[in-house]
């Protein structure tokens, strides 16, 4: 082993603390009727064997190398190297041989927008298989852009795709994941062993707006207007303020007809003056496109999907996904309130 690490540990808790729900119940009150509501528990902890593939992650996480397995007798390189012997060549022998870090794109992937509380901080994520140069087979592995949020379009059959290794590795496949070659530079496509912290992840591709004209310069003082009456709605509604309980962003938006700054910060929300030193930016041409995602009249999240609406960062889908919750939030209080004042006229 040399002086490479026996086990890697890490502070890190298997199950963090921000999942874990606090002991006992409460009552929440869903179109005018309250249900009790009780935290549980469910759970398994285990210790599992990475076996033949010990060698294949060891070298992800301590070396930065891409390997896979070479048939002594036809050649077949695959990666990753999942058979010590050949099916093809009466099971000949396989040897482990490394890769370059370049690759093509299999297939168009798909895209996760809402995952499971298990892989929510990694999305919006792609997964799809990439044959790398040196390879006969295709690797399975997520993929992200630098340029922005991820959309459909990005990532197409064919394209050039350079891996990028964590900073912080475990010895497994969230260890490793793709990006465009096209949105790095030369060196960094040379580079064996490019690291995720010598990616600019901050400065996005923004998309340009047009010239504003004397209608988009009203329709903008009109839309904020409206905008900022949601948003006082939202902070008198307890439901809506706890969706983004211990949350604090700083948001920059631009329309065509002018731009301003969404303030949140733990349970409360604000419109004001543009941020000179905002989280993200949020751009859509037409200002009603954030309108009616806060009136519940559309989701926001759609509307990046759709690429209505652009974000300069692509974790801060989480905070869009946060936006439509306190959106829903307020909707469903204002009609079970409706429920109770036609109950009681009745």
């Amino acid at each position: 082993m040399g002086d490479k690490p026996i086990m890697k540990t890490s502070k890190e808790k298997l199950i963090p603390d921000r999942y874990i729900s606090t002991k006992g119940s409460y009552i929440e009150n869903i179109d005018g009727q309250d249900f009790l509501i009780a935290n549980d528990v469910m759970y398994t902890f285990y210790r599992r064997t990475k076996g033949e593939f010990s060698a294949f992650f060891l070298a992800l996480r301590d070396d930065k190398r891409l390997l896979g397995c070479k048939c002594t007798q036809c050649g077949l390189v695959r990666v990753p190297p999942f058979l010590t012997h050949c099916p093809e060549c009466n099971f000949a022998p396989t040897e482990l041989i490394e890769v370059e870090q370049v690759g093509i794109m299999h297939s168009t992937p798909p895209i996760t927008y809402f995952a499971t509380s298990l892989f929510q901080d990694m999305a919006p994520y792609g997964r799809g298989r990439v044959v790398f140069k040196g390879s006969d087979t295709a690797m399975s592995t997520n993929l992200y852009t630098s340029s922005g949020i991820l959309v459909p379009g990005i990532f197409k059959k064919g394209m050039e795709v350079k891996l990028v290794f964590r900073d912080e590795r475990a010895g497994d496949m969230r260890d490793v994941f793709c990006v465009p070659t096209s949105e790095l530079s030369k060196a960094q496509n040379r580079k064996k062993g490019l690291q995720e912290s010598e990616i600019d992840w901050e400065t996005g591709v923004e998309p340009k707006l047009e010239r504003p004209k004397a209608i988009d310069i009203n329709l903008y003082a009109d839309t904020l207007k409206r905008i900022v009456g949601i948003v006082k709605e939202m902070n008198g509604n307890a439901r809506s303020r706890r969706d983004i309980a211990g949350w604090k962003r700083m948001i920059l938006v631009k329309t065509t007809g002018g731009k301003f700054g969404i303030s949140i910060n733990d349970g409360t929300i604000r419109v004001g003056r543009p941020p000179s030193s905002p989280d993200f930016v949020m751009i859509c041409e037409d200002p009603r496109t954030l309108l009616n995602g806060l009136a519940y009249k559309g989701a926001l999240t759609d509307s990046v999907i759709s690429k209505k609406l652009w974000i300069s960062k692509n974790m801060e889908f989480n905070t869009i996904f946060k936006l439509d919750r306190m959106a829903r939030s307020l909707a469903r209080s204002k009609r079970a309130q409706e429920g109770l004042t036609k109950t009681g006229k009745e």
